[in-house]
């Protein structure tokens, strides 16, 4: 058991040496430039990736916010549980996260989404109605990159295909994006 678990942390540490810190500074810029104009941050996965989106809005609503002295205006799109199962039910799957853009986004505002494949419908569908609205948009993808790295402005791309490694190689990207915030005075000018 001892050799898998040695062998599991390697191959993690192995995907996060993948994580370029300049393409960090890149999406810091993206989320500072976000602040300042008050626009709005949206984030949005499935499954694992959901939840990492909702750890991350929370970081940004409250640790990040707390940091910055102007709150982030952020939401996570995968939090809503009645309104996904009527848009699924009423429309499509994949139509869960655009529709809601409908009612929330405006030009200029910031969408996050958090992937493995980067091939998932509603991610896809999402991205591409975020990026026909002028919106930012970034991408967080495994190594099989998808449709997802395709359409998205930004893309950080962690050199793996294991969806657990992945995941938490995403969480660090998505960990960093708030916690140079509270930690970084550079991250606050």
């Amino acid at each position: 058991m001892q050799k898998w678990i040695a062998d599991y942390l390697a191959a993690q540490n192995r995907a996060v040496d993948t994580i370029k810190p300049a393409e960090i500074a890149a999406l810091l810029a993206t989320l500072r430039d976000a602040h300042r104009r008050d626009a709005q941050v949206f984030a949005c996965g499935n499954g694992g990736n959901g939840a990492n989106c909702s750890h991350f809005i929370t970081d940004l609503g409250k640790n990040a916010s707390e940091a910055m002295g102007r709150k982030f205006r952020c939401h996570a799109l995968n939090d809503n549980t009645p309104w996904i199962t009527a848009i699924g039910n009423d429309y499509d799957y994949s139509d869960i996260f655009w529709r809601q853009l409908e009612n929330y986004a405006r030009p200029g505002d910031v969408l996050i989404i958090s992937s493995v494949s980067g091939n998932s419908p509603n991610l896809v569908k999402v991205l591409e109605w975020a990026k026909s609205h002028d919106m930012r948009t970034i991408a967080l993808v495994g190594a099989k990159r998808g449709r997802c790295s395709e359409i998205a402005e930004q893309v950080i791309v962690i050199g793996e295909t294991h969806y657990g490694r992945v995941e938490d190689a995403q969480m660090h990207v998505l960990h960093m994006l708030c916690y140079a915030f509270v930690e970084s005075a550079e991250a606050r000018a």
